[in-house]
């Protein structure tokens, strides 16, 4: 198996503390590869102050017409920010999925990890509109589940 130190460690993304040591947990490898792609992808161009062209331009997709020009303008605006911005991959193809119910876009993004030559894959979710009423959530959760609230309530029946 190779090495694949040359890969890089870094945080773990979203920040979590490792209770055994009391250290942020880092990741590595072809992890660190993928975290870094959902970084870009969710870190707005301009964002950030001292990298002010890091980062991706997909949130003025939010509001768009979903029509095939606009959808290949979008998915040639992730492919060019993602090998622009992130050297350790290549060969990026970007496949994308409307679901009309959800009001998103399923967005899988495949990669090679030059240094590796290995295949991995990244599938995003892209909300076109976060506005759902509170009926549609609740279709959403899976069987069993409930929320803080419904739980106490079932405890006080019991």
């Amino acid at each position: 198996m190779a090495d694949k130190r040359f890969l890089g460690t870094g945080m773990k993304f979203p920040p979590q503390i490792d209770p055994a040591t009391g250290r942020f947990v880092t990741v590595s490898g072809n992890r660190a590869v993928k975290e870094s792609l959902y970084l870009i992808l969710m870190t707005q161009t301009t964002e950030r102050l001292v990298r002010p062209e890091f980062g991706s331009d997909i949130m003025s997709f939010t509001f768009m017409d979903t029509g095939t020009t606009v959808m290949s303008m979008f998915r040639r605006n992730i492919t060019e920010t993602i090998l622009n911005q992130e050297p350790r991959i290549s060969d990026v193809d970007v496949d994308m999925e409307f679901r009309e119910k959800q009001g998103a876009i399923i967005i899988s993004i495949n990669y090679l990890v030059a240094a590796t030559n290995s295949r991995e894959n990244l599938v995003f979710p892209f909300y076109l509109d976060r506005g759902q009423s509170m009926e549609e959530e609740e279709e959403k959760r899976p069987e069993g589940y409930f929320d803080k609230a419904e739980e106490e309530k079932m405890e006080e029946e019991v």
